[in-house]
């Protein structure tokens, strides 16, 4: 089985979904390169684009013509601002016409050739696309694509997104080894691990650069989302809800000047539950409604469930002690490890496992980082990720309109304050005593998401998406 860096299961995104607007934008991006290795770009005269399944059912309301339409104008989603990406996207559909990697302009009409096929689906997984190209020649070009979660690219049947076989020392692909592994090595925490496992990509100095790097997106993305007003896009006219609770658990007048200071007016703040359990939420609140309006967020492990860890890594920074730049970042690779073990054996995929897959994945992962940095055991870290995981088994994708707002949101909330809890329990707990393994609940999860109902995985065809009618939004 192959190896999976934590930097792949945490990385840099942009809202507001990681399979329906980063893959559909990588996707893209990679058609693109096709061209440019067959030396055809400049000879394309035409293009379509073909969405099918999961992804093409609730694609609009995810910003994936958006998406797609940005990767063939060789734009890059870490760095592109975020006004500009409509200024781009209205131009091309009122100009009718797209500039193929930034440079090669021809006729491009959205409505005619970025086509939505939704009674259709591809074979291999829900989140089907494929790309036609026709040069000048009469030459069709052509590649198909599946979005399978997190960002993560399939082209055809080779993995696209890692272009590079790494084996790591010790490989850890099921939780068991985790423990074997450290009994072997008399490690007493399961970060040591991680880092001796990470060395094969990267130096220590370099991991910690990266889990730093990602601190810093997550401070940004919720320091930004607390401080921002308004109505978020998409039509259900949902209003932002973090500036209001910020406001008020601050009771500060004005906007402080900069992450930092906010953070020191957050430790200040009262540490009853309530007081805490309100920024907690937050936390997840702020983020996820920057996810919403194709803000710049962290990708953990997929967008829809972009809130979870940093609210729960905020909380261990705010109200423990666990505070420190090491605890940061031991937290970032104890939470991405356990996301390895998701995504070799299940599915992060909401469109193959139902929104399990994505927050329930989240809320185990944080839950497995906040136990490292409290002094759990690495026995203790895999019981609250499994106790995490356990408590969202079934948990059904049924976004309205197909927008990642409603319950997607509020969803985030919930599987932050699960992961707290998860953790908490099982560092007062024996895990020689559980009688639920980690590998049991990922083994269980997979096979929930075989047996769930098509309509309850990202396809807006059922739950909430069905029984809350528009005209109720």
């Amino acid at each position: 089985m192959e190896s999976i860096s934590v930097f792949e299961m945490i990385k840099p995104g942009i809202g507001p979904s990681s399979s329906h607007t980063m893959g559909p934008w990588k996707a893209a991006q990679l058609f693109i390169e096709l061209l440019k290795d067959q030396q055809v770009l400049y000879s394309v005269k035409g293009l379509r684009v073909f969405l099918y399944g999961a992804l093409a059912k609730t694609g609009k309301g995810h910003g994936t013509d958006v998406a797609i339409l940005m990767g063939l104008c060789g734009k890059d989603y870490k760095s592109i601002d975020r006004d500009s990406i409509f200024e781009k996207y209205h131009s091309i559909q009122i100009l009718k016409q797209i500039e193929l990697d930034g440079t090669h302009a021809l006729s491009f009409d959205p409505d005619n050739d970025l086509i939505f096929n939704y009674t259709k689906s591809l074979d291999f997984h829900p989140n089907g696309m494929i790309f036609q190209a026709m040069t000048d020649t009469e030459q069709i070009i052509q590649q198909e694509y599946y979005s399978i979660g997190g960002g993560f690219i399939q082209e055809g049947n080779r993995n696209a997104t890692v272009s590079i076989m790494h084996t790591c020392p010790y490989p850890c692909h099921h939780a068991y080894q985790v423990i074997e592994y450290c009994k072997k090595l008399n490690l007493t925490r399961f970060s040591d691990l991680v880092y001796l496992n990470e060395r094969a990509w990267r130096s220590d100095d370099e991991t910690n650069t990266m889990a730093l790097a990602i601190w810093q997106i997550a401070k940004q993305a919720m320091f930004a989302g607390a401080y921002s007003e308004g109505i978020l896009p998409g039509g259900l006219n949902v209003k932002r809800r973090a500036y209001a609770l910020n406001q008020k658990l601050l009771n500060i007048k004005g906007e402080l000047k900069n992450i930092d200071e906010w953070i020191e007016a957050i430790k200040k703040s009262p540490k009853d539950f309530t007081t805490v359990n309100k920024w907690v939420s937050c936390f997840a609140l702020a983020v996820n409604e920057e996810n919403a309006s194709f803000g710049k967020i962290v990708t953990s492990p997929t967008n829809g469930a972009c809130g979870v860890l940093p609210a729960v890594l905020m909380y261990a920074h705010c109200f423990t002690n666990a505070n420190t730049t090491e605890d940061i970042i031991r937290f970032i690779l104890v939470a991405g490890e356990v996301g390895t073990l998701f995504k070799k054996n299940a599915t992060i995929s909401a469109a193959m496992g139902g929104c399990q897959a994505e927050i329930g994945v989240s809320s185990a992962m944080s839950a497995a980082g906040l136990t490292e940095v409290l002094g759990g055991s690495p026995s203790q870290v895999l019981m609250a990720a499994e106790i995490a995981m356990e408590h969202h088994l079934g948990l059904t994708c049924d976004p309205i309109d197909g927008l990642v707002q409603i319950p997607c949101i509020e969803r985030n909330t919930m599987g932050a304050i699960k992961a707290i809890t998860a953790a908490n329990i099982a560092l007062e707990s024996d895990p020689a005593e559980a009688k639920v393994s980690l590998d049991s609940v990922i083994s269980t999860l997979w096979r929930t998401s075989l047996d769930m109902n098509e309509k309850y995985k990202e396809t807006s065809e059922g739950g909430l998406a069905i029984t809350v009618g528009l005209a109720d939004c």
